[in-house]
């Protein structure tokens, strides 16, 4: 039996023009599997329509004759068709109250809601993700903010060079203007304004090794997150070169009890035992790059108590950016209070005004906090998703969705990943009952 599948456009903004399957890998699937696939048209798409075609694909407005549809971020309530297979990153399962509307939707429609993010493998880990592409778009983005609030304060700097990412034609081309920004710190110098510069890294999965190999086109030095305080003794002068501080768990967090060590798997089963000690290193950064999974059972890292502390003491701190690629609203960073696009993509977080001021200027961190990150990288990061996904689509096609879930013969890594099926929560989501209300 032949499963027809539809792939929806995005349309969340103008900015997002990836797709989950390129036109080749379909071609491939069509080829190898009995699957019937059709794409809805686009203007803005990184592959267009012709693309498609060209690969044999029919390109169709209407995938109301789809059972399954694969999509890549979240569905308009008003698209949302009745009793179908919807496989995207649903941004439900940490009970984001943006997206209870549409999972109730879903739910009261009888489909079945498969989220990409959660497709783990038996170790835990994901399969599927666009983190390296968020951390190398994010990272360009970061550099290019730093030297638009340095300019807005009246500094002459090296960052200036840089454009935003999307502003490049490809990663390419993007980490070749990183290297000739390398070139210029070597020959020039950094403004002795800034003592040395320093970029905290929280975080060392996909996210933050696509920023840090970015980053490390530069010239740079790596520290311990203990040891930054010390590269301020004695004047701390290294104007030729760039820190790099990674965080991990145990550098941020501290068991509440004095008496008790750090314990890894201590730590993510009882977080609330653990307290933040990121506040003492902060005022030694000149940005933080946030990459790490975080859910509201753990410390926040960065509070606003903090920050108006830090920007009311009358003398400009350090701290001139934080880049969130996570985008984790109110999250591990309370400065994160909203997220932005690749239009408008910085604001200054005014702890004073607990706000933002969109642009550069203000009494406080700019921050960085694009919420589709990947998509400023649509060609590179679509085909490397694809690549990945193509795998896992004849598993979904194969399923008998008319079953019980537990009969559904789904693998074991698609099953972990369904939130809905046929409308209700599956055991390992339940918890979002209360969320939904």
């Amino acid at each position: 039996m032949t499963t027809k599948i539809g792939i929806r456009r995005e349309d969340i903004n103008r900015w997002e023009k990836r797709v989950p399957l390129i036109p080749s890998h379909v071609r491939e699937l069509v080829d190898r599997h009995p699957v019937d696939i059709r794409i809805q048209p686009s203007g803005i798409r990184v592959f267009n329509d012709a693309d498609y075609r060209l690969a044999g694909i029919p390109v169709e407005e209407s995938l109301s004759s789809c059972s399954v549809v694969f999509a890549l971020k979240e569905i308009p309530i008003d698209l949302i068709e009745k009793d179908k297979v919807y496989v995207f990153f649903s941004h439900t399962a940490k009970g984001q109250s943006q997206n209870m509307p549409m999972l109730k939707r879903m739910m009261d429609f009888g489909c079945s809601v498969i989220d990409y993010e959660k497709m783990v493998d038996e170790k835990g880990r994901r399969v599927l993700y666009f983190g390296n592409y968020a951390g190398h778009a994010g990272m360009v983005d970061i550099l290019w903010a730093l030297g638009r609030r340095l300019d807005a304060e009246g500094l002459a700097n090296p960052f200036a060079i840089l454009q935003p990412i999307h502003h490049y034609k490809s990663l390419v081309e993007a980490k070749e203007a990183v290297g000739k920004l390398a070139w210029k710190v070597i020959r020039e110098g950094l403004p002795k304004e800034l003592g040395p510069v320093v970029f905290g890294f929280f975080g060392y999965g996909h996210v933050s090794q696509g920023a840090q190999e970015i980053f490390d086109i530069l010239p740079v030095e790596t520290v311990q997150p203990v040891d930054i305080p010390k590269l301020f003794e004695g004047g701390g002068e290294a104007p030729r070169t760039l820190y790099k501080a990674v965080f991990k768990e145990e550098d941020m967090v501290r068991p509440v009890d004095p008496a008790k060590p750090f314990d890894l798997q201590d730590y993510y089963a009882n977080p609330e035992n653990y307290r933040s000690v990121v506040e003492k290193v902060v005022p030694y950064l000149t940005a933080i790059v946030n990459g790490i999974y975080w859910t509201p059972k753990y410390p926040k890292f960065v509070t606003k108590g903090f920050l108006k502390t830090l920007y009311g003491s009358g003398s400009r701190p350090r701290l001139r950016v934080v880049g969130d690629i996570t985008c984790d609203i109110n999250g591990s960073f309370e400065c994160t209070v909203q997220a932005t696009d690749s239009e408008n993509p910085v604001y200054v977080y005014d702890p004073a005004a607990d706000k933002p001021l969109m642009g550069f200027e203000g009494n406080g961190p700019a921050v960085l906090a694009v919420y589709n990150l990947p998509a400023e990288l649509p060609l590179e990061s679509s085909t490397y998703f694809s690549g990945k996904l193509k795998e896992h689509v004849p598993a979904v096609a194969a399923a008998h969705f008319d079953r019980s879930f537990s009969e559904c013969g789904l693998p074991d890594v698609l099953r972990r990943a369904v939130i809905l099926y046929r409308g209700k929560l599956t055991p390992a989501y339940d918890y979002l009952s209360r969320s939904i209300g």
